[in-house]
């Protein structure tokens, strides 16, 4: 199955962007675990799987994980017909979202207990911290993950609450083999929630930015109002203020008419891109533009109204059902949940690319939601099949990683 695909009327025509009144509530504080909230660091590498910069920390040895470097190659890359998967990891309970770091651990979202987990550099999986305040219902639950270099390193979560999707974040804690997390910071709240339709991913841009994808939480409406935070792709500063340079002054909008997208990701080129899920005619990737509007719910995949911008590419929803998005180099990997297959993308993409299809049939993977470069040329694919939707194996959940060589 996908994720839910509920069918919803036609919305009304689209709403012409306007300025979002300034400033954004902020509750009081989620605990994480027991510590005291450091101080918000004013300099430092803004870093996400998804990133092409170099990893660095200021902080003493061992403290300031940030993720590893994709690559700084404009190559493609690509998975060879032969290649075969290892595991990396085995028992996760619905996981969401993986952020590598410096010291070769690597931290893991499970959606629906809240856990924040460490997978070692040997293997080995041990609890980091529980999110307080993460309710699960549906899709919703603790879903994306981000990482900020320095002194401290901070990680970020995107969490559904009771009453809204929010993210927060809060300083990483000792070394490799124990790492935990310090005391929390909201940095957005009052992002729309429901059992559905919730969005989640995270990540840095290169330009030191923190995007986060969202849904429409059911209301197909909320995507073309630009004063609710459903159904964007938003774009903060590190510390959740609203950048100067956003399209829209005052407002974390940087791009709407969106439905579901649970992917973000740049190439080695630097340019944006998300993958969002459709009804139940088109999933999309969509290469984004700062401002643009991609129609939801007025069209879904390509349509011929000009104030829309169309998908680079789309797929029927059973094959695709795309989650997880990252590049390594010039190629683009999308991770397909009710497809059970994974997508290799060239870039340049346009229209009329098609992309390679990898994994189609192999029933031992099942769901893929996530996808992100691995050490050592490797790619790592986590499955979803413990999320209520797939049909889990003895291993499963895991994290698999398949080598990656240089494409043609």
């Amino acid at each position: 199955m996908h994720e839910a695909r509920k069918t919803t009327p036609r919305g009304h025509r689209a709403v012409r962007p306007r300025l979002l009144a300034t400033g954004l509530a902020l509750t009081a504080g989620l605990l994480l675990v027991a510590g005291c909230t450091s101080e918000v660091p004013t300099a430092g590498p803004a870093l996400s799987d998804a990133s092409s910069s170099s990893a660095r920390s200021s902080g003493p040895a061992d403290v300031g994980p940030s993720p590893v470097a994709a690559t700084t190659s404009t190559d493609g890359v690509t998975i060879a017909d032969d290649a075969e998967t290892t595991d990396v990891a085995t028992g996760l309970e619905a996981p969401w979202s993986v952020v590598r770091l410096d010291s070769g651990s690597a931290l893991v979202s499970l959606r629906d207990s809240g856990r924040v987990v460490e997978l070692t550099a040997s293997g080995e999986l041990r609890d980091v911290a529980r999110i307080e305040g993460v309710v699960h219902e549906g899709e919703g639950g603790l879903l994306g993950l981000a990482v900020l270099g320095g002194a401290p390193s901070y990680l970020y979560a995107y969490l559904t609450t009771a009453d809204d999707n929010r993210i927060v974040r809060a300083p990483i804690t000792g070394t490799a083999g124990s790492y935990g997390l310090g005391g929390v910071e909201e940095v957005l709240t009052g992002i729309p929630k429901a059992s559905n339709h919730d969005g989640g991913r995270l990540a840095f841009g290169p330009d030191g930015m923190l995007y986060a994808t969202t849904g429409d939480a059911s209301d197909p409406t909320a995507a073309q109002d630009p004063d609710s935070l459903g159904g964007k792709v938003l774009r903060l500063s590190p510390t959740g203020a609203v950048p100067s340079d956003n399209p829209m002054p005052g407002s974390p909008v940087y791009t709407l008419g969106h439905r579901n997208p649970q992917g973000i990701a740049w190439d080695a080129f630097g340019s944006p891109w998300a993958a969002e899920f459709g009804q139940n005619t088109y999933d999309e990737l969509n290469s984004l533009s700062p401002g643009s509007n991609y129609g939801w719910p007025e069209v879904e995949g390509r349509g011929d109204d000009g104030d829309f911008l169309n998908p680079v590419l789309q797929w029927s929803t059973d094959d695709a059902s795309p989650s997880g998005l990252t590049a390594v180099g010039s190629t683009l990997f999308l991770a397909g949940l009710g497809g059970e297959r994974l997508f290799e993308i060239q870039v340049p993409a346009t229209s009329a690319a098609t992309p390679t299809e990898r994994f189609t049939g192999d029933r031992s993977l099942g769901r893929i939601r996530d996808v992100l470069p691995g050490p050592d040329g490797t790619l790592w694919l986590v499955t979803s099949n413990t999320d209520g939707r797939g049909s889990p194996g003895a291993d499963d959940d895991r994290i698999v990683s398949v080598p990656l060589t240089r494409a043609p």
